[in-house]
């Protein structure tokens, strides 16, 4: 059985081309890097951090295909004003199956020519998400400081926030998560050689277990979401 060896500088070298060169001639002139350097090692990554994820939630999607834990390097140009055919990034994701995948808490891991990043949360959450997220925090306000502490370096919070505080005076500690319209915690790294190293897989298991209470506080907001109305 194969496994994972890291990814390759030629894939990097890939991805900055392809947003360089961004055409259809280019990209298929090419083609072979992309499925060799790239999906290729994804689809190992995937199925290296499949048996770990699974403890974390046997309901995660795992099939390591594109579309289903493997992004599109194609964009989606019908309705954006950006014509720009390939993306400068790929990810993978660990998440259940959901309607609208926009919103489901998701781990995540995503590679770009100079950068990585890994973490969890969400693509963009809706309005009532993050209502009922602010109504757990409210709820029980000394559980979720708890759950939070998980939540240390290198991971961050970031997330859209309103302008203004949606609670005059509130703690610091709370208000942070309380005004985001969305968020995630990731963490950002630019050592790329980092992504060439077979140790990928265990670097980012480890990091994904640090922050599981998190995904269980996310996991209960979407069970109540789900609760069939009366």
């Amino acid at each position: 059985m194969a496994i994972f060896n890291g990814f390759s500088q030629a894939g990097l070298n890939f991805l900055q081309d392809a947003w360089i060169h961004n055409s259809k001639t280019w990209f298929d002139e090419h083609r072979s890097i992309y499925d060799n350097d790239l999906v290729k090692p994804f689809k190992l990554l995937v199925e290296q951090l499949t048996p770990e994820m699974l403890k974390i939630d046997e309901w995660f999607e795992t099939k390591p295909a594109i579309g289903k834990t493997i992004s599109r390097i194609h964009r989606d140009t019908r309705f954006s004003k950006d014509k720009t055919l390939y993306r400068s990034r790929l990810w993978l994701t660990f998440k259940r199956p959901n309607k609208d995948w926009k919103e489901a808490p998701a781990y995540f891991f995503e590679i770009s020519p100079n950068s990585y990043q890994y973490g969890l949360g969400y693509y963009c959450a809706s309005k009532q998400t993050m209502d009922i997220f602010r109504e757990e925090i409210a709820n029980d306000t000394a559980k979720f400081l708890e759950m939070i502490r998980c939540v240390k370096k290198p991971f961050e919070l970031v997330g859209e926030s309103y302008i203004r505080p949606l609670i005059k005076d509130q703690d610091e500690k709370i208000a942070t998560w309380y005004n985001r319209k969305s968020l995630a915690v990731m963490v950002t790294n630019n050592h790329i050689a980092d992504v060439l190293d077979s140790d990928l897989p265990n670097k980012l298991i480890k990091g994904f277990k640090k922050i599981v209470p998190l995904y269980d506080y996310l996991m209960r907001v979407e069970m109540i979401k789900n609760i069939p109305k009366l």
